[in-house]
Formats: structure tokens, C-alpha cells, sequence
């Protein structure tokens, strides 16, 4: 489907959703013209911003396998975006039949086609919420009714914590949603790096963003990234660009990590 009407009440197709642009460089189709014009510009800056969406989705895929692998049973894909290919449930649910997923995001549209693709799945649901109110996440009975917190869980936030503009914001949201995990919980995230904030790109980019819902880019340190984890242990490699997290091919394997330009880098961290 091209979304070129909105089908989805409250939903204003012009202004472009960062859900839905992620989903043009994905090569999806369920988007609206101002997705894609603002997906064309941040193509113009970067052009290897395709790339890195789909390195990104490799990356989580990869994760939760591992994690599915490890034991974790249970699942909370944090603005998880648009179904798409190797979803979180389908990658988990090969190595753990028994997984359960919650998909929570804040776009009506992603929460219209999650719920039709999971209609008779009863292991994974998808709930309205918003990364800025976690409590509000993680009181919602329907997140509670799904998940027990008392067994290891998976919080996974896959480039979503650089749509919060505050630094102490983004740190008080992390902390948030790691208080209620137990031993053998992990956290994944993969979030947008700079090690310059006065980049031209940088700053191209995120004035394109200005126009998006949420309204912000931000770009932060691996020093700011690295402190999400606080008292967790790194999986390996640690905190690294996405393309570099176990690759797969041997290409990537022998290729150099370069952290000296701005990217997207990822890591997980189990309690």
C-alpha cells in the first residue's frame, strides 16, 4: 500500500513521521509525500542513510536472536516503527516459540498495521504509548497483562532515544525502564552518534528533522550513549556503528570501525 490518504484518524499526512520516513529508506510503501520529501533531503545529505537503516534492522535482528538464544522469553520494542521484514516476533519466536512481544509506538498508522498483521497472534501485541512517558508505559495493563517483569525481559530501543531532544530527558527514560528488570534482563539500543556536534551534516540533518513528528534530531557522545549502560555488561563488540555489531559477511568482519564520522551506533547490555 502507498499511504497516500490518511486512513488512520488524527493522523496529518503532512507532517512527515519519522516512523514512516524510516520506512521509505526501508523501501516500504506505507508513507506520504511529505514522509518522503523529507526522507529525499536527509538522502541528499547522506546518501548512505538506506544503508544504515537496513544495517540497523540487521543489527536488532541479530539481537534478539541472541538474546531469544540466552533464555529472554519476553520482549519491549520501544517505537518500533512499521512491520516490515524480520519483525521482533518472527526473529524471536524461531529461536523461543514461546516468546511475547510488546510493540509500543506513538503513530496511529504503525499501531493500525501491527495490529492487523497480529490480529491472531496472541504471543505478541502492539499498545499506544510514548518513550517520553515510560511510567505511563509500563503501568499500562496491557503491557502488564503480557509481560511479567519478574523474569528476565528485553527492553529494546532501536533508534528511537535521538528523537528525545534532552539529554537528561533520554537518561531519565532509560533509567525509567531499566528499574523494573531483573538479573538476565538486557537493553538494546542503537542511537545516532556524532563526535561533533557542530558537523555541517550534523546540523543539516537535524534542521530537517525540525519539521518532523517528533520535531528533533539529537546526536550524542559515546560517552553519553555508553552511560545508558551503566552497570550492565556489554555484550561483545560493546558500543560500535550497527553494520559492526557481529557482522556476517566477511567484508564487515574485516573492515575497520571508523567512529570518526556520525553514524548510527548500537550495543546491548545484560543485567
Amino acid at each position: 500500500m502507498t499511504a497516500t490518504e490518511p486512513s488512520v484518524p488524527g493522523v496529518d499526512p503532512s507532517i512527515p513521521s519519522v516512523a514512516r520516513m524510516y520506512d521509505y529508506y526501508l523501501g516500504g510503501k506505507d508513507n506520504f509525500p511529505a514522509d518522503r520529501e523529507a526522507a529525499e533531503k536527509i538522502i541528499a545529505i547522506v546518501p548512505e542513510v538506506r544503508e544504515t537503516a537496513r544495517d540497523n534492522r540487521a543489527f536488532l535482528g541479530k539481537a534478539v536472536r541472541l538474546m531469544a538464544e540466552h533464555g529472554v522469553r519476553q520482549f519491549l520494542d520501544l517505537g518500533a516503527g512499521l512491520p516490515t521484514r524480520e519483525n521482533v516476533h518472527e526473529v524471536a519466536r524461531r529461536a523461543a516459540p514461546d516468546a511475547r512481544v510488546v510493540y509500543v509506538d506513538n503513530d496511529p498508522i504503525v499501531l493500525a498495521h501491527a495490529r492487523a498483521l497480529l490480529a491472531d497472534d496472541a504471543g505478541t501485541i502492539a499498545v499506544h504509548g510514548d518513550i517520553t512517558d515510560p511510567g505511563a508505559i509500563l503501568a499500562d495493563p496491557a503491557v502488564t497483562g503480557h509481560l511479567d517483569f519478574g523474569r528476565p525481559t528485553a527492553v529494546l530501543m532501536s533508534a528511537v532515544l535521538h528523537f528525545v531532544p534532552g539529554d537528561r530527558e533520554a537518561a531519565d527514560i532509560v533509567t525509567a525502564l531499566r528499574r523494573p528488570l531483573v538479573a538476565g534482563s538486557h537493553l538494546l539500543i542503537s542511537h545516532f552518534y556524532t563526535p561533533d556536534s557542530e558537523n555541517a551534516k550534523v546540523k543539516a540533518g537535524q534542521q530537517v528533522y525540525k519539521s518532523t513528528q517528533p520535531g528533533a534530531l539529537s546526536a550524542r557522545s559515546l560517552r553519553q550513549i555508553t552511560a545508558f549502560f551503566d552497570d550492565m555488561t556489554l555484550l561483545a563488540p560493546g558500543l560500535v556503528p550497527v553494520k559492526s555489531w557481529r557482522p556476517e559477511c566477511d567484508i564487515d568482519r574485516l573492515a575497520e570501525i571508523d567512529l570518526s564520522i556520525p553514524g548510527l551506533v548500537g550495543a546491548v547490555g545484560r543485567l
